[in-house]
């Protein structure tokens, strides 16, 4: 099938929203989303979502949360509360009334009376709202059928066919009944019927598997639309697991079709099985009885390429020619750009198809507040949050890049730079299984074969030869991000010529600003090289870009601080600097926002990256596990950041336009010595007693450092404990800090350690 043209622009699709509101069961534990992400106390939360220009919301009225413990004991205050301001907002609700659960401890999928108590629900649900006219009685049956009553992942926790069939089935029941009751209140309503829809690929031998599976993704659309019938190829296997005859005709005489079939859609909605589990991690092995195989992400396997959104939903359109089809959930766990990427594709390929005559009605941007702990298939509450089109890790409801994109979807306005890379599904980094591509992605603009041939507006990053210039380059590698890494030669941020003229020659959409003075003791003795380097040359960088409309983010430091403070410093916490460095920042930050007062300000503290040798961490180790001494400060305290964090952080930071100052830092205040220890004890050194905590000033060092720099942050750039980061930078580190030879003779050793006993 053609593939749409990323220029598409048309406005005769819908844009929808949905919030993850799923309230599942794990044994006796209730995981509820909406209590997760805040949005259950937060009724400002739909003035937002009104601002984003939907047309509808997927919204719960979950029975869970109603009627918990009783049918008769009814709570409809949240929802009327939620349910009218949608309506004085002009947004239709879609209403769901189960979401992944299996309904209060009264029934549960396997009750035989599942579907009258749960249109008993339905109707109590009408009456309260009898203007509501989209409903979803129950999200993704079959999906929900299948964690529950097949894979036993949520209550009722069983494992078998029979189960699974009987949960399918009386959710279907249930919906039918559900829409049957609704309507006699309200005979307008319409059935908005979700479910996830992929499709699944394999080897020769897993053909028949395959299949199966193929004609099992449409059983909840089937069932409702009277489908299933004798001639339908799964008839046999539902009788064969139980389900009567009688039941799967009466479906047939009296069907519910979906006024709307809801297609969610996800990267990993599409399957690839093979018997040769070898090639394959352990986790993905699986049995169905006749065959073991690896049952994986079409996506990841490098010979095999997915059949896409589009072609998955011109698939529904065919077989459902009386409904509409709209996308019900559009989201990927994945970077900034890679989000924003796959809400476009998606939208556009609704579109392409809607200009081919198809019957597609809208795209949902799902979910508007993200979701947490589907890395666990909601089985264990981590905390793992997926940002949505807004990020509510402070409480408050930060719209993202994300958010933009959507404003401008039906609109003509050009989208960002980075929505002229295809998305890394499309990309060779896609491609794990049997193995990735030896060679990583490169996406520097000097490789022009590595870019479309069209021209691309590039992140442009100074500091060629720094820490993080180096750094911000790989992870445009790793994002697919274009960019241009300059030394000093090829653009002198200090001179303003240089700087117009690769501005003029590149034409980037932001500028990373890694470049300056970092030797903060020899500062004290070169401050005007100092202050060029640090202050003038990013106040040069402003002055360009803001004539350009081009972001700027440059760094500052935790030096700008005297150390005061008991607790950790705020973005808003007044500089008061000690030395020529903290100095030559502090200046920076006030002239750079005074030019540019759209530019974003990073300031971080003490960092250590897997990519170079050049910080306190990598020294640390690769003393101590020499055991040779080494010293720290013990009364001189900061926040480690962990380089890869800081770059992706910063990254979305750009592509969400965010500007002034912010504080970025892993989580953990530390002194020099504390930071020392934990580093050599989480790579299982003993640093005792090679490692000596030393008071700041015995260390004679020229500049003056405040006794605490930690930096704390009310904003929602929040990282990873300093401990988890350690974690990842040992699996990461390119440079070995081990001795490459045991040490044989230990008797100068032996005399050290008596000697420091």
């Amino acid at each position: 099938m053609e593939v749409p043209p990323k220029s598409v622009r048309m406005v005769n699709i819908d844009l929808w929203g949905g919030v993850e509101c799923t309230i599942n069961r794990v044994g006796d534990q209730y995981f509820d989303q909406l209590a997760q992400s805040g949005h259950k106390s937060r009724l400002s939360d739909l003035d937002l979502f009104a601002d984003l220009g939907i047309k509808k919301i997927r919204y719960s009225v979950l029975w869970e949360s109603v009627a918990p413990d009783h049918p008769e004991q009814q709570d409809w205050s949240w929802a009327t509360e939620r349910l009218n301001k949608l309506r004085a907002l002009d947004i239709d609700p879609i209403v769901g009334l189960l979401h992944h659960g299996s309904g209060p401890r009264y029934t549960n999928l396997l009750d035989q009376d599942f579907p009258q108590k749960f249109a008993a629900y339905a109707r109590a649900v009408a009456q309260q709202f009898p203007w509501v006219n989209y409903y979803t009685p129950v999200n993704e049956p079959l999906t929900t059928a299948r964690f529950s009553a097949l894979y036993g992942l949520w209550y009722p926790h069983a494992k078998d066919d029979a189960s699974f069939l009987k949960a399918l089935l009386n959710q279907i029941k249930g919906t039918r009944h559900a829409m049957q009751a609704i309507r006699e209140i309200n005979p307008e309503a319409k059935l908005v019927q979700t479910d996830d829809l992929g499709y699944t690929q394999s080897t020769p031998a897993l053909q028949y598997q395959a299949d199966f599976e193929n004609h099992r993704r449409w059983l909840s659309w089937d069932l409702l639309c009277g489908k299933v019938n004798p001639q339908h190829p799964l008839w046999k296997y539902l009788l064969a697991g139980g389900i009567p005859e009688a039941e799967l005709l009466d479906l047939v005489k009296v069907p519910c079709p979906p006024e709307v079939i809801g297609v969610n859609y996800y990267v990993t909605s599409e399957r690839y099985l093979d018997e040769h589990i070898t090639d394959y991690p352990l986790h993905t092995h699986g049995s169905n009885g006749r065959h073991r195989y690896a049952d994986v992400e079409t996506v990841r396997v490098g010979h095999a390429q997915p059949l896409g959104v589009q072609n998955i939903l011109a698939q529904a359109c065919e077989r459902y020619p009386d409904s509409a089809i709209a996308i019900t959930e559009a989201h990927l766990c994945c970077t900034r750009e890679e989000q924003m990427r796959w809400l476009a594709e998606v939208w556009d390929s609704a579109l392409f198809l809607k200009n081919q005559g198809k019957n597609v009605l809208a795209v949902t941007a799902w979910s508007l507040l993200g979701a947490f702990d589907w890395n666990t298939l909601l089985t264990e509450q981590r905390g793992f949050y997926e940002p949505g089109v807004f990020d509510v890790r402070t409480g408050v409801p930060e719209p993202n890049a994300v958010a933009k994109l959507m404003k401008d979807l039906s609109s003509n306005a050009p989208r960002h730079p980075v929505l002229q890379i295809d998305g890394w599904w499309k990309r060779t980094c896609r491609t794990l299984f049997p193995a990735p591509p030896e060679v990583p992605e490169k996406w520097c603009v000097a490789d022009q074969a590595a870019l479309p041939k069209t021209k691309i507006e590039p992140l442009l990053i100074t500091g060629a030869t720094g820490t993080l210039g180096k750094a911000f380059a790989r992870i445009c590698d790793e994002r697919g991000i274009p960019y241009v890494l300059l030394s000093r030669q090829e653009m002198d941020i200090t001179e303003e010529a240089s700087v117009e003229k690769a501005l003029q020659k590149y034409g980037p959409w932001a500028v990373v600003n890694t470049a300056g003075y970092v030797r903060v003791d020899q500062a004290e003795l070169e401050p005007e090289t100092c202050y060029r380097e640090n202050a003038l040359g990013p106040v040069n960088l402003a002055k360009h870009c803001r004539a350009r409309g081009i972001q700027l983010v440059t760094f500052s430091s935790d030096l700008v601080f005297d150390g005061q403070n008991k607790g950790g410093y705020h973005e808003t916490d007044q500089p008061n600097p000690l030395n020529v460095y903290g100095s030559s920042k502090a200046l920076a930050e006030e002239q750079v926002l005074a030019a540019m007062p759209k530019a974003l300000i990073i300031r971080t503290s003490a960092f250590f990256g897997p990519w170079d040798e050049h910080n306190f961490v990598y020294q640390a180790l690769k003393t101590i596990a020499h055991k040779e001494f080494f010293q720290a400060a013990d009364d001189t305290y900061i926040t480690p950041t962990y380089v890869p964090d800081l770059v992706q952080t910063t990254v979305d930071l750009l592509l969400d336009e965010e500007s002034g100052i912010w504080h970025i830092a892993n989580s953990g205040t530390y002194s020099w010595a504390q930071l020392a220890e934990l580093a050599a004890t989480v790579a299982g050194l003993e640093p005792h007693p090679w490692l000596q905590p030393v008071s700041q000033e015995s260390l004679d060092l020229s500049a003056l450092r405040p006794a605490n720099s930690a930096l704390a942050t009310g904003k929602r750039a929040n990282l990873p404990r300093v401990e988890d980061a350690l974690l990842r930078y040992l699996r990461a580190t390119e440079f070995a800090f081990r001795p490459s030879e045991p040490l044989v003779d230990t008797t100068e050793d032996d005399e050290l350690l008596a000697a420091h006993a």
